[in-house]
């Protein structure tokens, strides 16, 4: 049998993250955590009661906070590195989705050896790596709860991802306060991903009927929530929200998996440097309106999550164009992303790359170098 539906981390919701990490370590007997962290969190207050905390415990820790976004090979080497050599026993992230990433990589390679690029396609993860305590940061990658992370080969500018259930966190911590102070762009960025992550695991041809009831949830908290959290973001709930939002959304993309929106956002976003949530979030009504043709459903529940009248009477095609109006409108008017100006010819150039990404091959339409060229036409409006 194959079974679509696992979820191998322990979560919890915390609003007093110095007592919850601390008995987090103190159930696994965790002594020695590496601290991978975002520098400029070395300043909030937040984190610094935590670690105020596990020093009072004779908790010793090691700080590594050189994770850049879409971090590259040699940052999580370098971290694996630090790990083995000061005999670490678990890794804390804290941070956005890059952080996660990275740390996720470091344990990887601190426990199976050899180094992350290896992963890529030569070597396979056969025991559960335990040890990882994801505290994000962001409401938006659902790292804490993905089976993959996403690398940059710096050289081909690409970004690839290693895929394993068995590197999953071990422990979540989701902290609302620890987002309380994300700015506005990256709140709508973020948010997108989150929407984006819903929309392909509901829509791919991995789907399951558990995995639609997820992720049409997931679709609903963000259109309800999202705009406090844009505009309002000390609303704690409306951060809480987005937060069980994303984790949700990671671990609906390890079972439903992500298509063309995906695709095309990691092979756009690497070549020009987009935010993640951003380049998804410009690929996603052209991959709705095609996504209708086979889907069309699927798609009419989205519109009615996003508040659409939707007349019955509507061709496929007619109502693919109808949602993707209407999550634009979401996108631009309600939450305000800023619109995308790249030189459309070179974006189309990129149609091959597209076609050929891994995750292209999930979507529920034979994905062709003339549906992915009409739709990077259109990227970004």
């Amino acid at each position: 049998m194959d079974y679509r539906l696992e979820q191998r981390a322990k979560v919890c919701v915390s609003h007093d993250f110095s007592k919850d990490l601390l008995e987090t370590l103190k159930t696994s007997n965790y002594k020695k955590p590496l601290i991978s962290i975002d520098s400029f969190l070395l300043q909030s207050p937040v984190v610094n009661k935590a670690l105020d905390t596990l020093k009072q415990a004779d908790i010793n820790y090691v700080v590594y906070d050189e994770i850049v976004p879409e971090p590259p090979f040699e940052i999580v080497n370098k971290g694996a590195k630090l790990y083995q050599e000061n005999e670490c026993d678990s890794i804390i992230a804290i941070g956005g989705g890059s952080v996660i990433d990275a740390s996720r990589g470091i344990n990887i390679v601190s426990h199976c050896g050899g180094q992350i690029q290896e992963y890529i396609e030569d070597k396979t993860i056969d025991q559960r790596i335990l040890g990882l305590i994801a505290v994000p940061t962001t409401s938006g990658t659902g790292s804490e709860l993905s089976n993959a992370l996403v690398v940059t080969d710096t050289k081909k500018q690409e970004k690839l991802a290693v895929l394993s259930d068995e590197a999953v966190s071990e422990y979540v911590i989701l902290v609302p306060e620890l987002a309380e102070s994300m700015p506005k762009g990256l709140t709508i960025s973020t948010g997108l991903d989150v929407f984006a992550h819903a929309m392909e695991a509901y829509t791919s041809n991995l789907s399951t009927p558990v995995v639609n009831a997820i992720c049409e949830k997931i679709m609903f908290l963000v259109f309800k929530y999202l705009p406090t959290a844009v505009h309002h973001g000390e609303d704690l709930d409306a951060r809480e929200r987005m937060m069980v939002a994303a984790a949700l959304g990671g671990w609906a993309i390890n079972n439903g998996g992500t298509h063309l929106g995906h695709s095309i956002g990691h092979v756009v976003g690497a070549k020009y440097h987009l935010a993640h949530g951003n380049a998804c979030a410009y690929a996603l009504p052209g991959v709705i309106e095609k996504t209708a043709l086979a889907e069309p459903k699927k798609i009419r529940e989205i519109g009615n999550i996003l508040e659409l009248s939707l007349p019955n009477d509507l061709s496929n095609e007619e109502l693919g164009k109808e949602v993707a109006k209407g999550f634009k409108h979401f996108r631009d008017e309600v939450l305000g992303l800023e619109p995308c100006k790249l030189n459309k010819e070179e974006v189309v150039s990129l149609t091959d790359q597209v076609v050929h990404e891994r995750f292209a091959a999930n979507a529920p339409f034979e994905v062709t170098h003339e549906i992915v060229g009409a739709i990077l036409e259109s990227y970004g409006g």
